[in-house]
């Protein structure tokens, strides 16, 4: 089977990496491993941070192949070049496959193979993607998305979730945790969780940071939106106008989420059952904290407990 990553301007070298190391780090364990070429239309030469660089393949054309990458794409670039376009459309158009990582997702989308289609990139560029893309199906925070003909990944190290489902539809269940285990990641975590890595808030001192620092100190089910608002000095309406200025986000939908982190701290720290979790994370009751887990995180908390809690036996 045969994979073509291809290099951008600007390229991000994790990303690059990351497809080198799923696909074309030899294999021999495996029968029929995938063959790999890492190629660039134009420049050859990219530099990289700290005054490093490296030279890859170019060419004019793309080489015939089963699944196409592309590691990452710079975001600002809206016109794209014509002879990775036709490559790009002409490989998809003939039945190949095409996968992006993080920032890649921006080229998928300037040729119209996410239209109509489920698609992420990394949470940062989230508001630019879905302005330029009215037409994709933008989803802000799971891992990834792969129909099985495309797929587009979240910032980073999403892009070796991806990979490894990828892995796990051409060769099975056993040869793409055996990949995961030597990567050393979990063997396979779902497209639709969330990306677990919290979104930090802007340092903004003033009386709502510290009326915020109050709340986290104070979850309880009872904690109300109003609560917090008082301790802002603010009415509710006022509180909800500068929350959504200067967080970009709704009072409620941040409360959630703290209580969210709480919870995951505690699922990975602690071999407290999870009416205690919940209770200490501000939920009423562990059903709650399934609902909440479930519908933020499209995941159960046993689920992600099994992944990153230091004890299993939960």
């Amino acid at each position: 089977m045969k994979v073509v990553i291809v290099v951008a301007e600007q390229v991000s070298l994790f990303e690059l990496a990351s497809a080198v190391e799923l696909f074309a780090l030899p294999r021999p364990e495996f029968d029929n491993w995938y063959t790999t070429e890492v190629v660039a239309f134009g420049s050859t030469a990219f530099p990289g941070l700290c005054e490093t660089g490296f030279v890859c393949k170019q060419v004019s054309e793309l080489p015939e192949c089963d699944l196409l990458v592309i590691p990452s794409f710079p975001v600002s670039v809206t016109q794209v070049d014509a002879a990775l376009r036709q490559a790009v459309l002409q490989h998809y158009n003939g039945g190949g496959r095409v996968i992006s990582f993080c920032s890649g997702a921006f080229l998928l989308a300037e040729l119209g193979l996410l239209n109509g289609r489920i698609a992420t990139t990394h949470w940062r560029y989230a508001q630019t993607f879905k302005q330029r893309f009215p037409q994709v199906t933008y989803q802000e925070d799971i891992l990834y998305h792969y129909d099985g003909v495309v797929g587009c990944s979240a910032g980073s190290a999403a892009g070796l979730d991806l990979g490894i489902e990828v892995i796990r539809q051409d060769y099975g269940y056993h040869v793409a945790n055996t990949v995961a285990r030597r990567l050393v990641l979990p063997a396979h975590r779902n497209g639709g969780q969330s990306q677990f890595i919290e979104k930090p808030l802007p340092q903004t001192k003033s009386s709502v940071s510290q009326a915020l620092d109050w709340a986290v100190k104070h979850l309880s089910p009872e904690l109300t939106i109003e609560d917090i608002a008082s301790k802002a000095s603010m009415t509710r309406r006022t509180f909800d106008r500068h929350f959504k200025k200067h967080y970009h986000m709704t009072p409620l939908e941040w409360l959630q989420a703290r209580k969210l982190e709480v919870a995951k701290s505690l699922l990975e720290t602690t071999q407290l059952g999870l009416e205690h979790i919940a209770e200490r994370a501000g939920f009423d009751n562990a059903i709650t904290l399934r609902y909440n887990f479930k519908k933020y995180l499209s995941i159960s908390p046993s689920e992600y407990k099994a992944t990153f809690g230091a004890f299993k036996n939960v």
